[in-house]
This record gives structure tokens, C-alpha cells and sequence, in this order.
């Protein structure tokens, strides 16, 4: 039986060899899909749910029948800024943010901020009360189901859903 993760990844690579196929002939060294694609165009194709194994295996495809390899200059654009934009709606990475609540922490309360020492604010959105009282914890912020996010305090079993608002 096959699973929907191969289901879903068949359904990306071909995607992704449909639009690379057009400019085949395209006389240049191979580049990457990485490379070749905005990080908006490369999380729309579902590119950036592919293991580094995985993607790398469709650059390997790719360049294996394309003669050269890259897509024209008019078609490449560059990639947005480097400002972390973790949590917002368009995600540029889904990597888990690390970092510190300053201050005196006493947990969550259905209704609570958090601001982070990196400087990232978010607001807890799902429901449930969570009482501690530490200094300066280390929190974890990871991507959870449906583009949402669950904060967890390091050294606690407990999460809460939230959603980043700065």
C-alpha cells in the first residue's frame, strides 16, 4: 500500500518537473531548485516539506534530464530578506524558535503574551492555564498542525497554541 507521504511527494516532484521541463534547453550550469526558486514559490510547490534527502534527489533528477540544467535569468528572482518571519502567516522556515521569556514567568492563563528575548511577540490562543513561576525560561516554539504553533516551556510536559503578533 502506498502512504499518502509518498502520494503527496510523487505529486510534488512532478509538479516541480513540470516547470523546470520548459526550459530544458536552456544552455547553463545546473542550479538548484533552491537556487532557481523565491522561498514563496518553493513552500507553494510543497518543496520545503521534502526531506534534505529527498530534495536532493529531485535536483538530481532534474539535472539528469535537463541538458544544462537552469532556467533563463528572466526567471529567476531572488529570495526576500533575511528577517526571521517564523510564525506569520506565510512562513519563510518552520524551524522551532529557541530562546527566553526575561524576567519573572508564571505561566499561561488562556489569554497570555509572551514576549521572547529574541524579540518575537506572540499571544496564546488556544485554551488552558499553566502555573509556574521561573526566571528567564527557555521556551520552544515549533510548528505544529494546520501552519499553527505550540510554545513549551524547557523542562515542562505542558504546550499551549499560539500565534505570533510581532
Amino acid at each position: 500500500m502506498i502512504s499518502r507521504k509518498s502520494v503527496q511527494t510523487v505529486k510534488r516532484l512532478t509538479l516541480a518537473a513540470c516547470l523546470l521541463l520548459p526550459w530544458a534547453g536552456q544552455a547553463a550550469p545546473f542550479s538548484s531548485l533552491e537556487e532557481q526558486m523565491t522561498q514563496a514559490e518553493f513552500e507553494a510547490a510543497g518543496l520545503n516539506r521534502l526531506s534534505p534527502e529527498e530534495l536532493a534527489r529531485l535536483n538530481a533528477w532534474i539535472a539528469a534530464r535537463m541538458p544544462e540544467g537552469r532556467l533563463p535569468a528572466e526567471a529567476v528572482t531572488t529570495v526576500p530578506g533575511t528577517e526571521d518571519r517564523r510564525g506569520f502567516k506565510e512562513p519563510v522556515d518552520d524551524r522551532p524558535i529557541v530562546s527566553t521569556i526575561p524576567g519573572q514567568f508564571t505561566g499561561w492563563r488562556g489569554n497570555t503574551r509572551f514576549e521572547l528575548a529574541n524579540g518575537q511577540v506572540w499571544e496564546q490562543v488556544g485554551g488552558g492555564v499553566f502555573k509556574v513561576k521561573l526566571d528567564n525560561p527557555e521556551v520552544t516554539i515549533e510548528p505544529a498542525m494546520f501552519g499553527s504553533w505550540r510554545l513549551k516551556v524547557k523542562g515542562y510536559n505542558a504546550t499551549t497554541k499560539v500565534r505570533r503578533i510581532r
